[in-house]
């Protein structure tokens, strides 16, 4: 690769279409105050569909590698991500259980899009009434996310995650400086959904923050009182989950990213998310008066998270006309499936 001249360097306020792995390279170096993004979680979503279990830790790896390079001296990576993460493993045993408190529901995707055609017009929520079933089941047949195991198919790998992404961060340069649990919801508010193993419900999530090494200034002032009293220093955020998922399957709430872009940079910072999904940690950063950098590599997303921040500039100062805009976004690129 060449020498990158200034002007060829990823430029602030803006949302790219790539692979982060590529797109990194073209960023200014020391730019950075902040890193905050959610990668793929690799549990069957359509967009991880041609990744190996190899292919995404490499995917991880190299991306933690390359913000050495990018981030401020005593700049942040934080990384939000579940604490186990669960996969189909063809090497695994098949567990042998009799679950004989499982109701067992015989539903095919079929099935659901054919009352779809006949009612198309119906929510997720309506067709699990229709079927006797959680909206979670109608989900996972739709999207074909649905990860199981059992007796014929591959079993459910359970994957502990902290500690491959310290190692990561590590032996590129970054260092453990902090982690956040995040408390959210065990499943979507209204679901009926529960677990039918005697594994736990998902309700919590981390978030990794890791130190490059510099001059970090540290300014309680950015907070309120009220606020450094209830979350600033506080391990444990309380932030209820996105409650629709319509226009992009995979968001996390804006106040996440907000409390960690208000808590380690300046204004006028520049946050990146280089899996920026639907553009919420974009919009948090304008909400605090700091500058964003976005990439992802599905262009829907893309498309998802520029119309959100048009939205969210338009609409700041009146939240029931932003409101019916982001709707209006949510159904203009949901799936039809």
């Amino acid at each position: 690769m060449g020498i990158i001249k200034f002007t060829d360097y990823l430029s602030p306020n803006n949302i790219y279409h790539g692979d982060a792995r590529i797109l990194l390279r073209k960023m200014e170096p020391d730019s950075i105050a902040l890193s905050i993004w959610s990668p793929p979680y690799f549990v069957g979503k359509a967009y991880e569909k041609d990744l190996t279990y190899g292919d995404w830790k490499s995917l991880l790896r190299e991306t933690i590698n390359l913000h050495y390079g990018l981030l401020k001296p005593g700049g942040f990576l934080a990384i939000n991500i579940a604490d186990i993460l669960c996969f189909k493993d063809e090497a695994m045993p098949k567990i042998m259980a009799e679950n004989v408190s499982r109701r067992k529901i015989s539903l095919t995707r079929e099935q659901i899009l054919n009352v779809k055609e006949k009612h198309p017009d119906w929510n997720r929520y309506q067709l699990a009434k229709h079927f006797g079933c959680s909206e979670q089941t109608i989900h996972r047949r739709l999207s074909g996310n649905n990860i199981r195991g059992g007796k014929y198919q591959p079993q459910t790998r359970v994957l502990i995650i902290g500690g491959m992404i310290e190692e990561m961060a590590l032996n590129t340069g970054l260092y453990p400086y902090d982690r956040r649990v995040w408390v959210k919801d065990a499943a979507w508010e209204n679901s009926k959904w529960h677990t039918l193993s005697y594994r736990a419900v998902d309700e919590f999530e981390y978030v990794y923050i890791f130190w490059k090494p510099g001059v970090t200034k540290i300014d309680r002032s950015r907070l309120t009182k009220e606020e450094w009293i209830n979350w600033g220093s506080r391990g444990v955020w309380e932030i209820p989950s996105v409650r629709s998922n319509a226009d992009h399957d995979s968001k996390f709430p804006m106040e996440l990213p907000r409390r960690a872009i208000k808590l380690l940079t300046e204004p006028d910072d520049i946050v990146l998310d280089c899996f920026i999904g639907s553009g919420t940690t974009a919009i948090a950063a304008i909400s605090e008066g700091r500058r964003y950098i976005g990439i992802d590599k599905e262009e829907k997303s893309v498309s998802i998270s520029k119309a959100a921040i048009d939205a969210y500039q338009k609409y700041a100062h009146a939240p029931q006309q932003m409101e019916l805009m982001i709707e209006e976004i949510e159904s203009t690129y949901e799936v039809k499936l």
